[in-house]
């Protein structure tokens, strides 16, 4: 099944090494012209790390004989399912549908990945609605098994569980968000951790290094195996029940942007892409973080697939066969 991947940065990049990875035909098409210099050297890195992790076992002449990296959007026209991977900008991603369905049958399936514009919002700038959807990836693509699918108001439910049983063959373990909210599920708990972080270091409890300490060594131990709610079970809801009621008034509910962040952008500054973020870091120092990313992302993947999301099923089945 012919896929299209619209927009070829560091995501875009990502998703499509992943569609490779599953077998696909890809057309991989890039709205802006110097996305086409970055695009071979990136997936065939990804390909190359990934054939040297153990993840394929298929030559580059494999990929690059399904993959075809463009700048016409009529090479789209027989994709069944269209990726959109372009900027969170309402205008842009407006310009890019129109292109695609100038070129694709009305039976495929026209997605995005934005992760900050609710879905039902962008569904008003198509000609098909029924059949839009979100999908919501996390980098890097081809390594972690998350994945969301999210309906609009006026999605085809029935297409949004077609996507559902598609993207298990992608390797993800995915989750139908029947219902559009903006930011989804995942952003929603993640940025609500954020918005308490950023309460802890502006108001002097902890500094930065502290609160990252603090994820990594608890929330990080855990969440590769279960979610919120599983962990709560495994360690006595009734506690949970009990600290929730004295600490929940206590918690930031700040709808304001917070001022550490703030400075840091107005300032310039991108983090590891030039050095200055929440940390600051030499040239070396951000290349190192990157490699180190890069080297756990597939390190962390060996674990994950040790224990998928029906990893005590399986147990129990194996237990009553050999009894």
């Amino acid at each position: 099944m012919p896929v299209g991947v619209v927009g070829l940065g560091l995501m875009g990049c990502s998703i499509t090494t992943c569609l490779l990875m599953a077998g696909h035909p890809v057309v991989a098409l890039a709205p802006v012209s110097q996305d086409l210099e970055h695009a071979q050297r990136r997936i065939s890195e990804h390909w190359r790390r990934s054939v040297e992790e153990g993840l394929i076992h298929a030559s580059a002449e494999d990929w690059r004989q399904r993959l075809t990296i463009t700048e016409d959007y009529e090479a789209l026209r027989d994709c069944r399912i269209v990726i959109e991977c372009t900027l969170e900008n309402l205008a842009i991603k407006q310009s890019v549908y129109q292109k695609i369905e100038a070129v694709i049958g009305e039976e495929a399936i026209l997605t995005s990945n934005t992760s900050a514009i609710p879905i039902s919002i962008l569904q008003a700038h198509v000609r098909h609605p029924e059949r839009f959807f979100g999908l919501h990836w996390a980098e890097p693509s081809h390594t972690t098994r998350f994945l969301e699918i999210i309906c609009g108001d006026q999605s085809s439910v029935s297409l949004g569980e077609y996507l559902y049983e598609v993207a298990q063959g992608w390797g993800k373990e995915p989750t139908l968000v029947r219902k559009d909210i903006r930011g989804f599920i995942t952003n929603r708990l993640m940025y609500a951790m954020y918005r308490e972080a950023f309460f802890l270091v502006e108001n002097g409890y902890a500094t930065v290094e502290d609160v990252d300490r603090a994820c990594r060594n608890n929330a990080g131990y855990w969440m590769t195996l279960v979610g919120v709610f599983r962990w709560m079970d495994l360690t006595g809801v009734a506690a949970y029940h009990t600290v929730m009621k004295d600490l929940f008034p206590t918690l930031s509910n700040s709808t304001e942007l917070p001022g550490l962040i703030d400075e840091i952008v107005k300032s310039g500054g991108r983090g590891v892409a030039n050095g200055k973020g929440f940390y600051n870091y030499t040239e070396e120092e951000a290349r190192q973080w990157e490699e180190t990313f890069t080297r756990f992302s597939y390190e962390i993947r060996r674990l994950a697939l040790k224990y998928p999301a029906d990893v005590v099923q399986k147990e129990i089945e194996k237990k009553q066969c050999s009894s």
